[in-house]
């Protein structure tokens, strides 16, 4: 046998099949790395506008005198949105493809924080960030990064599926600080254009790039065998409201959705929509909060890493209660350490809360894949629902909250309050595997 085809073989379980089964020569590079790359990117410039509403809550409040609750309502039609799409948006790539499903949603980002340049009624707000953005983001949300890796990756799938994850703390890492920059030195609408040009860019690299399964271009996946591109899928939407339906009919799924209800309330409708106009009321400069805000997105990415290694370890249920708790003392904490400036309690704050911040996602979908088996996928689509519409509540009421108060301590207290909550709502989901993976009372 060459040394060639002897390589080759060592090799097969990283690296798709030999050509000889479509008459195409193997690519040095594999094409998965690059659709990876595409998505990476793709996310990135997605989280742009995910960077920006938190900014603008002051902005918009001096320029229009539009109340912080009805600015908040739009960023909390906007989570609303981004959740309830995530559940449909995998169906959506079955039936559309890949590529026209992002490109569209790209485009729908971008109009939305585009027109927003020239609005002048709270309304137009609501539209355009609630609405038009909502749908984009929520057609880009975790389905599509886990509809990528499962086509076009067999190998690599956990180095992957972290990648991707991280690239949204990327995004915010890159673009808080500078959309706070801008907004200092230019105003609110040279940043609003810069989040809109962020997502139009990187549609001429998904169109072109992307491909929606790895036989549209004679490929195996990456480490798998060759397979057939399937038929586009049909009824895949109704299969997901099914398995809702059959869901709910569980005590472990409203204790799942309720438990990551708290935690989209208590990170993104808290920290990431009112931690900077939080810390800007007590003297701290926009682009000093919003840094803060960026360091907590690195940590999150180390965070999650250690809980999906602890989740293969210890048990879900009482790693969620040790999150939830830790948070809610954080949380109370908070109030204590706003200042003008950045001090030791408050770089410990960032570090300890960016940690916590998505660890709780490793041990809720290992609790969904325990209690529903095959269905988990879906289930944790719409657990994923119940989170950005915890934060979508939180981050209109944070606003109403500031308000009526004049300030955000009773929105840290209650969100510490909250944790404690889903804490004990953890450790009461009962330990149930059926062996067929079907769905349990």
């Amino acid at each position: 046998m060459p040394v060639t085809e002897t390589i080759e073989s060592a090799t097969q379980d990283h690296r798709p099949p030999s050509s000889s089964s479509d008459g195409r020569r193997r690519p040095r590079i594999h094409r998965a790395w690059i659709v990876a790359a595409v998505t990476f990117v793709t996310i990135i410039g997605g989280a742009a506008f995910n960077s920006l509403p938190g900014l603008l809550i002051n902005p918009l409040h001096d320029e229009f005198g539009w109340s912080r609750g009805e600015i908040g309502l739009a960023v909390s039609i906007n989570m609303a949105l981004y959740g309830l799409t995530a559940p449909f948006a995998a169906a959506l790539m079955d039936r559309f493809g890949i590529r026209r499903v992002v490109a569209s949603a790209l485009t729908l980002v971008a109009a939305g924080a585009l027109a927003s340049v020239w609005m002048t009624a709270s309304w137009q707000l609501m539209l355009y960030w609630g609405l038009l953005a909502g749908l984009g983001t929520g057609s880009m949300a975790m389905a599509f990064a886990a509809t990528v890796t499962h086509r076009w990756f067999v190998a690599r799938r956990g180095l992957v599926t972290g990648l991707l994850t991280a690239a949204g703390a990327s995004g915010q890492l890159v673009f808080l600080p500078f959309c706070a920059w801008i907004i200092e030195e230019h105003g609110w609408r040279p940043a609003s254009v810069t989040t809109a040009l962020a997502a139009l860019v990187v549609v001429p690299f998904v169109w072109l790039l992307m491909r929606d399964h790895p036989a549209d271009v004679g490929l195996a996946p990456y480490g798998g065998p060759y397979t057939a591109k399937p038929a586009p899928a049909r009824g895949a939407a109704r299969r997901t409201v099914r398995v809702l339906l059959d869901a709910a009919r569980t005590g472990p799924f409203w204790l799942l959705a309720g438990t990551f209800a708290i935690c989209g309330a208590s990170t993104n409708g808290l920290i990431r929509t009112h931690f900077v106009p939080s810390a800007h009321d007590h003297g701290m400069p926009i682009t000093v909060a919003a840094s803060l805000l960026a360091v907590i997105g690195v940590f999150d990415v180390i965070g999650t890493v250690f809980s999906g290694w602890l989740t293969d370890r210890f048990e879900a249920r009482r790693l969620l209660a040790v999150y939830y708790a830790l948070r809610g003392v954080s949380l109370l904490f908070l109030p204590l350490l706003m200042a003008p400036d950045v001090r030791p309690p408050m770089i410990f704050f960032i570090v300890f809360y960016g940690l916590d911040w998505v660890a709780t996602v490793p041990p809720t979908l290992a609790l969904c894949r325990e209690q529903y088996g095959e269905d988990s996928a879906i289930v944790f689509g719409w657990v994923l629902a119940s989170h950005q519409v915890g934060a979508a509540v939180v981050a209109f009421l944070g606003g109403v909250a500031r308000d009526v108060f004049g300030g955000y301590d009773v929105v840290w207290y209650a969100s510490g309050a909250l944790c404690a909550v889903a804490a004990l709502m953890a450790l009461v989901i009962r330990r149930t595997r059926r062996p067929d993976g079907a769905v349990s009372g």
